[in-house]
């Protein structure tokens, strides 16, 4: 009888946990981490896509985890792999600015008939009357930075254009970059001068003493940067409130496609959970 109950109870438990769902996500090392967990917690298994290597040792090591490292280049991939481990839901975490993957993941998930969720991270950062918003990375005003230093802060892959654009519009121009393989191969590769380019990826604390000595030394006037809600715009747009730094904001793309869209964790899982 003793045994005859455990069994019975260990039914139960199985009966009351979530169905065997496979979630693919894939984000950065901002909001994955949490969404995977969250997600491991529920019993699903959680496949997660990421940029480097690097970028996988922030998240969990689990038994339903799978960590894939390695760009996703197009649709064909997308359907290729939601075939191959079977994938039931799939969350696009990427950044606000990455449309190309955004856009193969709709593209794919239209074709093969699955539920698409977008995640995106709402800015927290407080306006400000030293930052405006920009709907171009060539939309600042040239009358206002002519001979003027402007700091990128924009990603290495639009960098040398952006770069090359004020440069020949007499804008002294510096960038920072973040320590990956990609950023460092086109910033030195641009035409920006190398002494004017700085590597350095962002505090998630919050801290900004590297980017404020940064931004001192090369006597910065005005900072270009993406409306990312992520730790770097965090910091510059706190310098631009203790100095009279001013920053151009550049603003996000609007997504059209997708119908389910969060930018809260429980908000999010809570939908997940009664699918």
């Amino acid at each position: 009888m003793v045994h005859l109950s455990f069994l019975f109870k260990d039914i139960l438990m199985q009966n009351s946990e979530k169905c065997h769902q496979n979630v693919w996500i894939l984000s950065g090392t901002s909001d994955g981490p949490n969404i995977a967990e969250r997600l491991l917690n529920l019993n699903y298994v959680v496949f997660v896509s990421v940029i480097s290597y690097k970028a996988s040792l922030v998240y969990p090591k689990k038994d339903k985890l799978h960590i894939i490292t390695g760009r996703i280049i197009d649709e064909f991939e997308v359907l290729q792999f939601l075939e191959k481990h079977q994938i039931d839901l799939i969350i696009d975490s990427t950044h606000p600015f990455a449309m190309q993957i955004s856009a193969n993941l709709a593209k794919g998930c239209e074709k093969s008939n699955k539920m698409l969720i977008k995640f995106e991270r709402q800015s927290q950062v407080k306006s400000s009357i030293n930052s405006r918003f920009v709907d171009d990375l060539k939309g600042i005003k040239i009358s206002d930075i002519k001979n003027k230093n402007l700091l990128l802060a924009v990603g290495a892959r639009s960098l040398n254009e952006v770069a090359e654009y004020y440069i020949k519009k007499e804008v002294n121009i510096f960038a920072r970059i973040l320590a990956t393989e990609d950023s460092i191969l086109n910033a030195f590769s641009s035409c920006i001068r190398n002494s004017n380019i700085a590597i350095l990826n962002p505090s998630k604390f919050g801290q900004n003493k590297l980017e404020y000595f940064l931004c001192k030394n090369w006597n910065i006037d005005y900072i270009l940067c993406r409306d990312s809600g992520s730790y770097s715009q965090m910091i510059w747009e706190h310098l631009s409130e203790i100095t009279n730094i001013k920053l151009f904001k550049l603003r996000r793309p609007i997504e059209k496609r997708i119908k389910y869209f969060f930018s809260d964790y429980g908000n999010l899982i809570k939908f997940i959970s009664k699918i």
